[in-house]
């Protein structure tokens, strides 16, 4: 029973850890760029979006087709980049200990 227990406490260790995380991840700002930087897209470490910067010289109303695209390629960099980022930490956390694939945590 006693090795029971251990195992129990270090869960709940894990979630408080994992508690924490979350919080933190949600002050982690990551910037997705496209168009070589004329478009910025800000999201935070949980990938919510945050703010967008658009280069005013990007800016013709007959080339909005390209403006949208450059947003949505800079938003997909910014997510990719947080994802990463949120790995890292997950990594930290775990301790390295490698997740079976589609395991997800928090659960």
């Amino acid at each position: 029973m006693k090795n029971l227990s251990q195992m129990l406490k270090q869960a709940q260790e894990m979630q408080s850890r994992m508690a924490e995380m979350q919080t933190a991840l949600a002050d982690i700002e990551v910037v997705g760029q496209s168009g070589g930087g004329f478009v910025a897209v800000t999201v935070n470490g949980k990938g919510e979006f945050k703010r967008v910067k658009i280069d005013p010289k990007l800016v013709d109303p007959t080339e909005v087709e390209v403006l949208e695209d450059l947003i949505v390629a800079a938003a997909k960099d910014a997510k990719s980049k947080a994802d990463a980022r949120m790995q890292e930490e997950m990594a930290k956390l775990t301790g390295g200990l490698q997740l079976p694939p589609g395991f997800k945590l928090p659960f």
